[in-house]
């Protein structure tokens, strides 16, 4: 049986992800906004966390750490670089690093721009990546403390994920970013057609996440900065992807 991913709502509009894998008996969680809905989960389920992976030190996605682990005994993970603003970890990992959880690979990726020491994860075997507040659906996380250029680095190595790959990102933005998105690229039918999926979504009260990585280089303005519709909007058809990119970042930023 192939791993199970569960998506838990936590918070006003964050998600942790739970995935079990039964082969091995490995569960781990990705970010934890609040521990009480993670405990609830597993506890309907019957499993037994092993494993926590963070993506970075905002609150909002480590403020339940302390309390799930001290529940389920689970190992934490994260990023070597910010281990002085994390909770304690058990496991520091660096950018490209690979170790095994059970029967899967988990590839770290270096994923700076919403913060520094930012990183995501890979799960070839899942077909499934982790990305925080990097990469997110129609849209990228805001630039807290890196810059335009890391984030479209962090965004390049992304969307060079195969297609068939899942994103799991923290956040149901979907809906502001899917507004925003069609004021870049109006006449893209793709994008209008998912944007339509998504208001009838969100006002029937239902998630938009995980999305498929093809979907979001086809309709995510951040990922097709080549593009020459997107550019010719722009007005930046002479400009870099990384100069693009940036434009798009200022102007999600003022919408």
């Amino acid at each position: 049986m192939a791993a199970e991913i569960l998506r838990i709502p936590c918070l006003q509009d964050n998600y942790a992800w739970v995935l079990h894998d039964a082969a091995s008996g490995i569960t781990l969680c990705v970010d934890v906004p609040d521990a009480a809905p993670v405990k609830a989960a597993l506890a309907d389920r019957g499993w037994t966390l092993t494993d926590i992976l963070l993506t970075h030190h905002h609150d909002d996605h480590i403020q339940g750490v302390a309390d799930l682990r001290a529940a389920t005994g689970a190992k934490v993970t994260g990023a070597a670089v910010d281990i002085h603003r994390l909770p304690a970890l058990d496991r520091s990992v660096y950018a490209a690093e690979r170790f095994t959880l059970g029967g899967l690979t988990v590839q770290v990726m270096d994923a700076p721009g919403h913060t520094i020491g930012h990183i995501a994860y890979y799960i070839p075997e899942a077909k499934a990546a982790f990305t925080g507040d990097s990469l997110m659906a129609f849209g990228c996380g805001r630039l807290f403390e890196g810059t335009a250029a890391q984030m479209w680095q962090t965004l390049s190595r992304l969307k060079a994920l195969p297609g068939e790959t899942m994103i799991y990102s923290g956040h149901e933005y979907s809906l502001s970013n899917a507004r925003f998105a069609l004021t870049i690229e109006p006449s893209n039918p793709t994008l209008s057609a998912r944007a339509a999926e998504i208001e009838a979504a969100r006002a029937a009260g239902e998630p938009t996440l995980p999305v498929l990585l093809a979907t979001e280089c086809s309709t995510n303005p951040f990922l097709r900065v080549s593009e020459p519709s997107v550019r010719a909007a722009l007005g930046m058809e002479a400009s870099s992807d990384g100069e693009v990119f940036a434009e798009i970042r200022a102007r999600k930023d003022r919408f």
